[in-house]
């Protein structure tokens, strides 16, 4: 049972890096797109930066909640262990 709940955390984290990767594979690509569109048709004004800014700052959070804010907030654990326990009590019933 450990090493299923193991397995399960490290693929959840495993698809979180991969689900980060590709956020930013598409943000460069379609910015780099429409960076083009800017200056092939209108250089005099960079409106490019206003979708790069805010897709940015998503993508900066989306960063953040996969490699900085990793682990389960320590309130939730409890909840969950509680919720545990309680189950259990009605079974053992």
């Amino acid at each position: 049972m450990e090493n299923q709940e193991l397995y399960e955390k490290a693929k959840k984290r495993v698809d979180a890096r991969l689900g980060f990767s590709i956020h930013l594979i598409v943000y460069i690509l379609v910015n780099a797109f429409l960076v083009f569109i800017n200056m092939r048709n209108s250089p005099e004004y960079s409106w490019f930066i206003w979708p790069l800014i805010g897709w940015g700052i998503g993508l900066l959070f989306h960063g953040l909640g996969v490699f900085v804010f990793t682990g389960e907030p320590a309130y939730k654990e409890r909840m969950i262990e509680k919720e545990m326990k309680k189950e259990s009590s009605k079974k053992n019933q």
